[in-house]
């Protein structure tokens, strides 16, 4: 294997590690509110509500990441982005150490906010270094691979989260994180080489000012909206109880909705990724957001969906005994193998249904992410500063990543479960719409196939 390609195999590695991380949090939310019982609090005379309590759950990370993108960008385009990385990624080893220790809301959500330091460094640091890397012409090919490793994570982050949970609690998911970000830290020293690059002053200035970062900024900032209430709330939806609007699974089902996404989006980014090097990628943030929009509207239709079509309630795998009698040992009596074992429990016909759209949600991002990614690395590489133009890429998702989910924190309480998803989808169907208008009204009718 040759340099360059361990070169990129260690920071696929490192995503690893940050989707790893990241995605285990996001399938323990809703055990955090079971486990800590948010409640009205009120301070220095001002009340609380228990669902914008929820909401900082998600909030105090995403606020976190917004104040972190400007001084990690900078220093990343300033100094040698592998030094960076590694000062991130051993921040991150005590951060997850600490997540063991919560035992209160205001704890949990203070370290969720040192966690989105570590995950906001992580990314831009990795997507800055492959878009360096990679030629403009295989750019967003790497990328899908690199976020195809992410999700890998996400996967096996979510079934070993909603599985040691029920078996052992907290404390052994976080050890094995900690082990995780401990390999991904030696593969960055040992395997990538420094970055020699450094740009002076600001990019943030120039970049700001771009054209087709200022068209994409009208979709992103809109998408951030979208993104963040659907891809939280479908595990909260899976998992909280029914008074509170959702369907109270165990957490393997709800383990499975998460998956679903990422396993798909993990399938067809390098694909997607490899297309729009080829045909364009402004048609492929376009038809992804809007089929994500789509998609969003459906998921609270997924008990009505399967209910309809008969689902049944419960998931079972039936044993055979004559297979049980071949391939079980001697000394292990047939009678106490059961005939039919349960993997699930009692999920509702809605889980199938849910899943499925899980999983399309995840087609249809996968679509605009890498096409996305590509464009603002190709603007960074060509008017300096690649770690700038993905600082200004993750600028433009903060708001929507942060005021989504006290916004949907308030929804689930006050309005609906549903209302959440009709509003996530809302947002991603104004922001392709908004996107197709200003990018034919300022770059030409044939902007959409050309980019």
């Amino acid at each position: 294997m040759n340099k360059e390609r361990l070169q990129f195999w260690s920071l696929y590695l490192a995503r690893f590690a940050e989707g790893f991380g990241f995605v285990t949090l996001i399938t323990l939310l809703p055990y955090y509110i079971n486990t800590l019982e948010p409640t009205d609090t009120t301070i220095l005379g001002l009340t609380i509500g228990a669902g914008l309590i929820v909401g900082l759950y998600a909030t105090g990370f995403t606020f976190a990441q917004t104040l972190a993108v400007v001084p990690v960008a900078w220093a990343g385009d300033r100094f040698d982005k592998r030094t960076v990385l590694l000062v991130i990624l051993g921040i991150g080893i005590v951060v997850y150490a600490l997540f063991p220790i919560v035992d209160s809301s205001a704890s949990f959500i203070a370290i969720r906010g040192l966690q989105g330091i570590v995950v906001t460094g992580t990314g831009l640091m990795t997507l800055s270094l492959v878009g360096q890397l990679a030629d403009a012409g295989t750019r967003a090919n790497y990328i899908g691979k690199a976020n195809a490793a992410s999700f890998a994570a996400s996967i096996i982050g979510s079934l070993s989260a909603g599985t040691l949970y029920e078996a052992f609690g907290f404390g052994h998911i976080f050890s094995i994180i900690v082990g995780i970000v401990l390999v991904a830290w030696a593969g960055t020293v040992v395997y990538l080489e420094p970055d020699e690059t450094r740009i002076h002053g600001f990019p943030f200035t120039g970049l700001a000012l771009n054209r087709r970062i200022l068209t994409l900024s009208s979709f992103r900032f809109q998408y951030a909206f979208s993104v963040t209430l659907v891809r939280t709330w479908v595990p909260i939806f899976a998992g909280v109880s029914a008074a509170e609007g959702g369907l109270a699974y165990g957490g393997l089902a709800v383990a499975l909705t998460v998956v679903a996404e990422k396993f798909t989006n993990m399938c067809c980014q390098p694909f997607t990724g490899r297309l729009s090097d080829s045909y364009g990628r402004a048609v492929f943030v376009f038809a992804g957001g809007a089929a994500y929009g789509l998609i969003a509207l459906a998921v609270p239709f997924s008990p009505a969906i399967g209910t309809v079509l008969g689902f049944p309630a419960e998931l079972s795998v039936v044993l055979p005994a004559a297979m049980a009698s071949a391939t079980l040992p001697a000394w292990l009596p047939l009678e106490t193998v059961p005939a039919q074992l349960t993997l699930f429990g009692n999920v509702s016909p809605a889980f199938l249904p849910l899943v499925a759209l899980s999983g399309l949600l995840g087609i249809a991002d996968s679509f605009r992410e890498p096409a996305s990614m590509a464009l603002f690395a190709d603007e960074g590489t060509d008017d300096g500063g690649v770690a700038s133009s993905f600082g200004i890429r993750e600028l433009i998702w903060r708001p929507g990543s942060v005021i989504a989910p006290l916004l949907g924190g308030w929804l689930m309480y006050e309005v609906s479960m549903a209302s959440v998803f009709y509003i996530g989808g809302a947002f991603a169907l104004t922001g392709v719409t908004s996107f197709l208008v200003i990018l034919m009204w300022f770059h030409g009718s044939d902007a959409l196939s050309e980019w």
